[in-house]
């Protein structure tokens, strides 16, 4: 089996572009390196093929004919994201927005983005423009392409060629090169001008050197533009505008000539070593699920046998559970020792609501599962969970509410409370969790209104407002209950223990906390499901 799977649409034996160029001479050098890479085209990489090969490190560079099947396949395995243009967005073509800044129905793609382990960017600017549409996602800026050696050679071997007054358009019939914009530049300049083109790159390369410029307008952002910086090591005046990332870089002003030839050659070695950090970077996932669970003991510390019971028979197992104790006189002096718990935080201090999603920050798993102390998954929570995850990718809870109006009573319920059957979109979730872990970091880019409440408010609001991510219910089919994320929510939840109806918290006062949480959210930027303003 190999060590690595190079996925793509096509490869350099079927298509000279630059992307196959540059996916061609990495394959290479991660061969040098002795690893074991098998290129496979897209349309062979199939959910079957995937599965056999699960063991495997997955590059995706191309990837316009990959299925979606495939794709959520993909999102279960260790990936990364080789990305050469910009398949997030239909049209592939950020510029055609202001400040690059996609309208949201016109962006694809977005959850096999954010489930690679890392998404390689070219440039600066590259790397800019995917993080302001796809939040959520590991981006990294390689800061520069590669070359094979011999092209870099065949760089060299044309650093002091004699120059002509002419300068180079290339001749593509690709509108995106924008050869009818330059020849009318070069027209309307009076600036004499030779379409230069060919298959054979030492002959390409020799006959953009012979010319005393470039003339290159993109009708869209390239990612790098590797024609730019050729010619910059062959010293030609470069006539551009603002779409090659390549400028972006410190280095592009820096150096030119054989000094940005020297640059590449050490560069090229950078990024290699960039990637295969994220290669060896990876902890793969247990075959069974990745996933933290962190239950919650406060004032119902008798119900937590029940619920490890119901956490150890579910049919996708944690790798660990957790639990975390706030103080209060209902638990003290319990006896925690005998649990079957991986690990426990046993607090002197009553930390409330937000101590829990402290502690997931600790994790080292893809997911974590939350529980509230009343609340009882069925044995398929954690299935349904995953399931949902492939075709909404989002903070999934057992407990989800829609907001009618600014006040936070005026909500319709879904999951177990409404027993949904499909997968709904909500504002926010309760009584359990089920999210990525990543996502956490989230929840702490802005201080609470309070902390004394309002938690499952602030992680919908800010996961929405900086990641990009949305929250959901699960299906809970009434006659399926062991997909629910809580059985027995009516039996354990309405007591005099809940913080809702808690005598030293009035009712009044707890509902008119949520309600400052959603106004301020909704103040600063939640966009909630039936679009309620203030």
């Amino acid at each position: 089996m190999s060590d690595i799977v190079y996925i793509s649409d096509f490869f350099l034996d079927r298509i000279q572009g630059g992307g196959e160029l540059v996916d061609d001479c990495l394959i290479n050098n991660l061969i040098e390196r002795k690893y074991d890479v098998q290129r496979v085209s897209c349309v062979d990489a199939t959910p079957e093929f995937l599965e056999n090969n699960s063991d495997a490190f997955f590059i995706v560079s191309n990837f316009v004919t990959l299925s979606r099947e495939s794709k959520n396949s993909l999102k279960t395995k260790s990936y990364a994201i080789y990305e050469h243009d910009h398949k997030y967005i239909i049209e592939r073509n950020p510029s055609a927005y202001e400040n690059f800044e996609v309208p949201s129905h016109r962006l694809i793609n977005l959850p096999f983005y954010r489930s690679a382990k890392a998404v390689l960017c070219q440039s600066k600017l590259h790397a800019e423009v995917v993080n302001k549409n796809v939040k959520g996602a590991n981006v990294i800026n390689l800061g520069c392409t590669l070359w094979s050696d011999e092209h870099l050679q065949a760089l060299e071997e044309n650093l002091n060629a004699e120059k002509s007054d002419n300068f180079a358009i290339v001749d593509s019939e690709n509108s995106v090169k924008g050869r009818p914009q330059a020849i009318a530049f070069c027209n309307s300049k009076e600036i004499p001008y030779e379409l230069i083109g060919s298959n054979n790159y030492r002959e390409f390369i020799s006959q953009l050197a012979s010319k005393k410029g470039l003339v290159f307008f993109s009708q869209v952002l390239e990612s790098f533009c590797r024609l730019v910086v050729e010619a910059r090591v062959l010293d030609c005046i470069i006539t551009t505008n603002n779409l090659n990332g390549c400028t972006s870089e410190e280095w592009f002003r820096k150096y030119k000539g054989k000094e940005l030839l020297s640059f590449l050659r050490e560069k090229k070695k950078e990024v290699v070593d960039t990637i295969v950090s994220v290669i060896k970077g990876v902890q793969r996932p247990s075959k069974k699920g990745d996933i933290t669970v962190i239950l919650n003991s406060y004032r119902r510390p008798y119900n937590l046998n029940m619920q490890i019971e119901a956490v150890k028979t579910q049919s996708i197992q944690p790798k660990e559970t957790w639990l975390w104790v706030n103080s209060h006189e209902d638990n003290k002096g319990w006896d925690y020792s005998n649990l079957a718990i991986d690990r426990i935080f046993n607090n002197d201090h009553n930390w409330k609501f937000y101590g829990r999603f402290a502690a997931a920050l600790l994790a080292d798993t893809e997911y974590v599962a939350i529980f509230d102390d009343d609340t009882i998954p069925g044995k398929e929570w954690f299935e349904n969970c995953l399931k949902t995850m492939e075709t909404h990718e989002g903070i999934l809870g057992s407990a989800g509410v829609i907001l009618n109006g600014k006040q936070y009573v005026q909500h319709d319920r879904c999951g177990w409370p409404s027993q949904n059957k499909e997968t709904a979109e909500v504002d926010l979730v309760g009584h359990a969790w089920f999210f990525k872990r990543d996502w956490l970091q989230y929840l702490w880019r802005e201080k609470p209104t309070t902390w004394d409440n309002g938690e499952d408010i602030q992680f919908s609001y800010l996961a929405q407002k900086y990641g990009g991510i949305k929250t959901y219910c699960p299906p809970h089919p009434l006659e399926k209950p062991e997909l629910h994320g809580s059985v027995l929510g009516y039996e354990l939840g309405i007591d005099n223990k809940a913080t809702s109806t808690d005598s030293s918290v009035s009712h009044r006062q707890f509902f008119a906390e949520r309600d400052i949480c959603v106004q301020t959210a909704i103040k600063n930027g939640w966009k909630t499901v039936n679009g309620v303003a203030l």
